[in-house]
C-alpha cells in the first residue's frame, strides 16, 4: 500500500505542510485529529500486529515443516504470509510515532520502515491477484491445467522473484524520498515523511504516488479477482460436485472481504489525491477526511489478519497440517512424560495423511 505513507501523503497531525500558502490563508486546527490518532492508532496497530504476526507465522511454519508445495497457490500463500509478517513488523514503529506525537527513530529507520512497509503491502496485493489466476487455471481450464500448472510450478521461484522485484521498483520512492526531519508550525516536531526539494514537485509527485498506491493496492488485484472468480463461479455452477456450493461461498466471502477492507480506504485516497494542492479547502471537511482516512486505513490493514484464515486455514488439508504442527509442538514440550502417546499420535496422523495424499493431490487451498 504505502508507496506514500501510512495511509496519507501528509503528516497526520498537521495541515498540508507542503502548501505554505494554504497554511497562511486558512489556518486549520488539527487538535481533534491529533487526539484521535494518539488514542486510537497505537492500540489498533498493536492489535493488528499481534494477531497478524501470530496467524502468518503459523502459516509459514506449517508450509515450511509439513506442506510439500503442490501448486502455485501454495507458493503464493507462503510468500504472502512472509509479506504480511514483514508488513505488520513495521506497525509498532508507527504506533510509537502516533503515541509520542513525533518520529523518534531517526532517518535510517524512517527509510527502512516506510520502504519495507510499502514493498510488502504491494507484494501482498499482487499475490492475491496471482492466487485468483491460479485458481482460474485449475478450475476453469481444468483439462489444460495439469501441464500448464506443472510448467508454471517449475518456474515458481522465478515468478515470485518477479513479484517481489516489481514491488520493490514500485515502492522505491519510499526509500528515495522518505526522510526524518524537523518541521514546525505551532511547535517543532520530528516527522517521517516524503520530502521533496520543490513545492511544485511535492504536489505532483505526492499525487502520482497516491495514484500508484490506489492502482497497485486495489484496482489491479480487484480486476484480476473479479474476472477470475466470476469465471470460476460460472464453471462451478455447471459442475456436479457435492463441494460446489461451499466453494462458491468461499469465493463470495473472499471477494466481499476484499471489497469491505479496501474500497472505503481507496475511495478516501482518491479524494485526497483529487483535493491535493487546492487552496480553498474547508477546515471542517479537511478534518472529516482525516478521521475517515485513519478509520478506513485500520480496516484496510486488517487484511493481514484475515488472509491466514481466508486463504489457508479455511482449507481442510491445511488445517490437518496445522493440527499436526500443534500436536508436535505440544509433544516436544512434554516429550519426557509423553513419549509413547506422542509417537502414537504421530503414527495415527501419518496414516491419515498418507490416505489423504493418495486421494487428493491438489492444493491445500479450499477450492
Amino acid at each position: 500500500m504505502n508507496f506514500t505513507d501510512l495511509g496519507t501523503t501528509d503528516y497526520p497531525n498537521y495541515p498540508d505542510y507542503s502548501d505554505y500558502r494554504s497554511l497562511i490563508m486558512q489556518p486549520c486546527s488539527k487538535l481533534g485529529v491529533r487526539n484521535f490518532t494518539k488514542a486510537f492508532l497505537p492500540v489498533a496497530y498493536s492489535l493488528i500486529c499481534i494477531i497478524g504476526l501470530v496467524g502468518n507465522i503459523f502459516v509459514v511454519m506449517t508450509f515450511a515443516l509439513y506442506e510439500r508445495t503442490k501448486s502455485m497457490t501454495d507458493v503464493y500463500l507462503f510468500n504472502m504470509a512472509i509479506a504480511d509478517i514483514l508488513f505488520v513488523l513495521t506497525l509498532p514503529l508507527w504506533a510509537v510515532n502516533y503515541a509520542a506525537n513525533e518520529w523518534i527513530f531517526g532517518d535510517f529507520i524512517c527509510k527502512i520502515a516506510r520502504g519495507v512497509y510499502a514493498i510488502n503491502f504491494s507484494c501482498g496485493m499482487l499475490l492475491l491477484a496471482f492466487i485468483s489466476v491460479d485458481r482460474y487455471i485449475a478450475i476453469v481450464q481444468a483439462t489444460k491445467s495439469f501441464k500448464l500448472r506443472a510448467r508454471t510450478l517449475a518456474y515458481s521461484k522465478l515468478i515470485c522473484l518477479a513479484v517481489w522485484v516489481s514491488s520493490i521498483l514500485v515502492s522505491s520512492s519510499s526509500f528515495i524520498y522518505s526522510e526524518s526531519y524537523t518541521f514546525s508550525i505551532n511547535e517543532t516536531k520530528e516527522i517521517c515523511d516524503h520530502r521533496f526539494d520543490k513545492k511544485s514537485e511535492s504536489k505532483m509527485l505526492k499525487s502520482l504516488l497516491l495514484w500508484l498506491q490506489v492502482g497497485f493496492g486495489f484496482f489491479i488485484p480487484f480486476i484480476f479477482m473479479f474476472f477470475c472468480y466470476t469465471f470460476i463461479v460460472k464453471s462451478l455452477q455447471q459442475a456436479q460436485n457435492s463441494k460446489r456450493n461451499k466453494a462458491i461461498r468461499v469465493i463470495i466471502l473472499i471477494v466481499a472481504i476484499f471489497l469491505v477492507c479496501q474500497v472505503p480506504y481507496n475511495i478516501i485516497l482518491l479524494v485526497t489525491a483529487v483535493n491535493m494542492g487546492k487552496i480553498d479547502k474547508s477546515c471542517e471537511n479537511d478534518n472529516i477526511l482525516a478521521y475517515a482516512k485513519y478509520t478506513t486505513e485500520v480496516i484496510a490493514f486488517l487484511h493481514c489478519c484475515v488472509n491466514p484464515v481466508l486463504y489457508a486455514f479455511i482449507g481442510v488439508k491445511f488445517r490437518s497440517y496445522f493440527v499436526k504442527l500443534m500436536k508436535d509442538l505440544w509433544c516436544k514440550r512434554y516429550k519426557k512424560y509423553n513419549k509413547r502417546s506422542s509417537k502414537t499420535s504421530s503414527d495415527t496422523y501419518h496414516s491419515r495423511q498418507t490416505s489423504e495424499i493418495l486421494t487428493d493431490t491438489g492444493s491445500s487451498f479450499t477450492i
